[in-house]
This record gives C-alpha cells, sequence and structure tokens, in this order.
C-alpha cells in the first residue's frame, strides 16, 4: 500500500469548495459565533493573528486546567461543530487528548463522545467536563491547602476545622519511586506526597489528582523554558531564556499547590456557568477496539507521526497516581521515529481509528481532521474509508509557545459518509 509520503500539505487542495492558498491576508479572519450550516467551507478564514485571537481566549476556562502538547485551540472545534452538527447531535472525538472537542461540544449542546488510550487524558477529560457543585469544590480546595500545609509546616495552625479530622497517613512524605526521587527536591516531593495521601478524603479526588499533577509538572528539577520534555534534572543555577536572568531549580511544590488549587477551582466556576445538558462520555481504550455507539459527526486531531510522546509528556502524573501506562499502543509516538516503516505503521493504524469512527457515522454525517500533515499521509489515509471529500483548508498556525517559533501549518480535511 502506498501513502503519498512525498505530497506536500498545501498541494492537497482537490477540493470542490476551493479555498485560497493560506487565504492570501485578503479577507479577515472568521468569527466562530457567525458559522452556520450554511457558511461556505470555501470561505472560512482561519489564520487568527494574536491580536485577533488572544492567549486568554485559546485558553479560556478548563481549556487550561492542566497544560497538554499538541492539543488543537477550541475557536477551531468551534467552526466545524457550528457547520456540521446541531444541539441534539452526537460529536466523536477517537483522539479526545485533553478534551477540547468534549468540551466544545458540551458548550453548544452537542452529546459528545471521546476516545484516549492514555488513562490520564481520560481523566482529564472527565475532570474538565464534570458537573460540580462549585461551593463543595471551593471548600474542598480550601481545606486540602490548608491541612497541606500544616502538615508540612508552612503554617502554625492546628486545622482542625477542617472537612476532615485526619492527619496524613505515615510515611506519606516518602518513596523509593526512582525518578520522582530523581526529578523533586526533596521538599517539593514531601509537599506532593503529603497533597497525594489527603485527596481519598474529597469528593472530587479527580480534580485534586489533575491539581497535583499540574504541580507537580511545575515543580520539577527543569528549567523554567523547557517544562515539555526535559532531558535530565537540573539540579544548579542556570542562565534562564525565559525570564532573561539567572534562575535556581524550583525546591518547593506547595506554592503551585495552593495556586493550582484556586486557579482550578475558578477554570471550573466559569464553565460551570456555561455548561449544558449535553452528554459527555469518555471511554478508555484503543479507539481500534472501542465499540462506539452512533454520532452525526467526527471531530479530531489525530497525533502526529513521530513527533509527541503522549504517555512520557505526563511522566509525572503516570508516576504520582499509579496510571496505567499504555505507550506501546500509541499511533505515532516519537519513539517510533519518522521513518519510512514507521509512516506506514502510523499511516495502518490511523486507517483502523477512522475507518472504526467513521463506520459510527450516520448516512450523511461528516468527518473533520485537523492534521499538521508535513509528509503528505492524509489524502491517502482518508482516501481508504470511502468518504466523499467535500475541501481541504490550510491554516497557517501563527502563533508559537515557548522557544517554538518556526513555520508551522495545520491541513483540515473534511468529508462526508455517503
Amino acid at each position: 500500500m502506498t501513502y503519498g509520503v512525498g505530497i506536500s500539505p498545501i498541494d492537497v487542495q482537490t477540493s470542490e469548495e476551493r479555498q485560497v492558498d493560506l487565504y492570501g491576508g485578503v479577507d479577515p479572519p472568521t468569527l466562530p459565533a457567525t458559522v452556520n450550516r450554511n457558511t461556505p467551507l470555501g470561505q472560512l478564514r482561519l489564520n487568527w493573528t494574536e491580536k485577533q485571537l488572544p492567549e486568554r481566549e485559546r485558553t479560556k476556562h478548563v481549556h487550561r486546567l492542566h497544560p497538554y502538547l499538541g492539543k488543537y485551540i477550541p475557536q477551531l472545534v468551534e467552526v466545524f461543530l457550528r457547520k456540521y452538527v446541531s444541539p441534539g447531535d452526537t460529536v466523536l472525538d477517537p483522539f479526545c487528548g485533553s478534551g477540547t472537542t468534549l468540551v466544545q461540544a458540551n458548550e453548544l449542546e452537542v452529546n459528545s463522545v471521546g476516545c484516549d488510550i492514555s488513562a490520564f487524558n481520560v481523566m482529564l477529560c472527565k475532570v474538565k467536563t464534570a458537573n460540580y457543585d462549585v461551593p463543595t469544590l471551593q471548600r474542598e480546595a480550601s481545606d486540602i491547602i490548608q491541612k497541606t500545609s500544616v502538615l508540612t509546616g508552612q503554617s502554625a495552625s492546628s486545622g482542625q476545622c477542617g472537612l476532615f479530622d485526619e492527619a496524613a497517613p505515615p510515611a506519606a512524605n516518602a518513596t523509593d519511586n526512582e525518578y520522582l526521587n530523581m526529578w523533586f527536591a526533596p521538599r517539593a516531593l514531601e509537599e506532593l506526597l503529603t497533597f497525594r495521601s489527603l485527596i481519598p478524603n474529597y469528593r472530587y479526588s479527580d480534580f485534586l489528582k489533575i491539581v497535583l499533577s499540574r504541580s507537580a509538572r511545575s515543580a520539577r528539577l527543569t528549567t523554567h523554558f523547557d517544562l515539555d520534555f526535559p532531558k535530565e534534572p537540573t539540579t544548579a543555577p542556570y542562565h534562564c531564556y525565559k525570564h532573561g536572568r539567572v534562575c535556581v531549580p524550583t525546591e518547593t511544590a506547595f506554592k503551585f499547590i495552593s495556586r493550582y488549587c484556586l486557579d482550578g477551582v475558578r477554570r471550573v466556576a466559569q464553565f460551570s456557568r456555561l455548561r449544558t445538558a449535553a452528554t459527555v462520555s469518555c471511554l478508555h481504550g484503543d479507539s481500534r477496539e472501542l465499540d462506539i455507539p452512533p454520532v452525526d459527526a467526527v471531530v479530531t486531531s489525530p497525533p502526529y507521526v513521530g513527533l509527541i510522546d503522549y504517555h512520557e509528556q505526563h511522566r509525572y502524573a503516570y508516576e504520582l497516581l499509579g496510571l496505567a501506562d499504555n505507550r506501546t499502543s500509541e499511533i505515532g509516538a516519537a519513539a517510533n521515529g519518522q521513518s519510512r516503516s514507521a509512516k506506514r505503521a502510523y499511516c495502518s493504524g490511523m486507517v483502523e481509528v477512522l475507518r472504526q469512527a467513521t463506520s459510527a457515522i450516520r448516512p450523511g454525517g461528516f468527518l473533520v481532521v485537523v492534521a499538521a500533515d508535513r509528509h503528505g499521509l492524509y489524502p491517502n489515509i482518508i482516501g481508504e474509508l470511502g468518504l466523499c471529500e467535500r475541501g481541504t483548508l490550510q491554516r497557517h498556525v501563527n502563533r508559537r509557545t515557548g522557544r517554538r517559533s518556526e513555520e508551522f501549518y495545520e491541513s483540515i480535511f473534511v468529508y462526508s459518509k455517503p
């Protein structure tokens, strides 16, 4: 089977509704709220600049509950949900990742089903989309901050006026986990483990696990500018590209625990005001094998080939929370590289996933795939599915974070089911 490895994504616009390459900068960008089923695909302008779509909008409410590398922005999802589904319909994301599709679908009163091989991703999706009693969540967050403070010597108060009276279990602040002992300063690890020991006492324990994970990510012994994939611990002062000065490795975690507890509650409260009664289901497993209910559309951003190891990205969470590690089932993992054989395996896996997903789409429903298809694989991958091509849009992603500032493009493939 041949997969068109040499095709450039800018050359794959063989559609009935053609888009001007990179929009030529002629027309203003599309406002997501203005899109409906009658909006021509070829008139969508999705090259938002930083001024037109600032970071605070791209990371609104629960979308920044936890950092996640490689996700697409909610406004892009909103555009295609508004165009291809209606309130009460159901959308599927077979690579739901951090839950962007599921969150946006709920905002628009669209039911959603998500699937992911990563236990951490599934937990994150469920925490983002859960229905909370916000005052209770606020009390629990304040209480666990207080108790962690007392038990780690941050505060002299007794902490006996909280929601429960148990002290931290013996040896809560010790572990023989090699990864944790290598990547965290002793005091930071003590604070993280103390917080972890208290989590089972609370109703919203999964929310607190996400707070723990986010705190651990920031508290690792790494440079401030390399939080995504640090290769080895940093234990000495270093010149920080992010802050433009000499910085020292982080030695404590409590400041992050406190900050992210409160920030997380605030974000959940913001989303709770937008949350609808639309259902959200998140399935943990291999999308090639899961039984998927009937849906009206699939909107997804699959993993890149040979670029990101999604389990390794959140290794600290797997180690702290004891989550099942299914990295050997990842499609396109960075560890597999970008050789011809790796690309063939990636294509084969993607065909299986998308065939399973599209088999669940009702006749007349749509498939939207957002991919940085720099190897030109997707025209042949999707060509295996027997769908009707509706159009391929090119999107210039002109906002890059951290030190990643290279040019970056996404292809958006739109197909319908006969």
